[in-house]
């Protein structure tokens, strides 16, 4: 892939994901939050709600992240190398996740290892 079309697809998924979160903000700032009046399930479901909200919201960040270090590595010279072995990442691979940091090779390895997870 060349460098023009993965800054595209970078920044148009930076985009997309800045737009998810500028949309989630709306919807939270404007939560009442429990009232004393709601039955029990009325707040249960308020609670739920509110937890995938913020589980989202960090899911969100977390992927908003991952792009902007991939727009980093872009701008270094480095996008589209594995952070592990250093060979090149799979144009089919890169396509499907702009944003990996891995070959696949090595993506299964950070997924089963406790200890390189931090890096998945």
């Amino acid at each position: 892939m060349d460098v023009e079309t993965a800054r595209a697809r970078l920044e148009s998924e930076r985009d997309r994901l800045q737009g998810v979160l500028s949309a989630a903000g709306r919807d939270t700032g404007s939560a009442e939050g429990l009232r004393p009046d709601q039955l029990p399930a009325e707040q249960a479901a308020e609670t739920l709600n509110r937890e995938l909200d913020t589980s989202v919201e960090q899911r969100v960040r977390a992927e908003l992240a991952a792009v902007e270090a991939a727009l980093r590595r872009l701008d270094a010279g480095t996008y589209g190398l594995c952070e592990v072995c250093g060979q090149p990442i799979a144009e089919e691979r890169l396509e499907a996740r702009p944003a990996a940091r891995f070959c696949v090779a090595d993506q299964a390895k950070a997924e089963r290892d406790p200890r390189l997870r931090s890096l998945a």
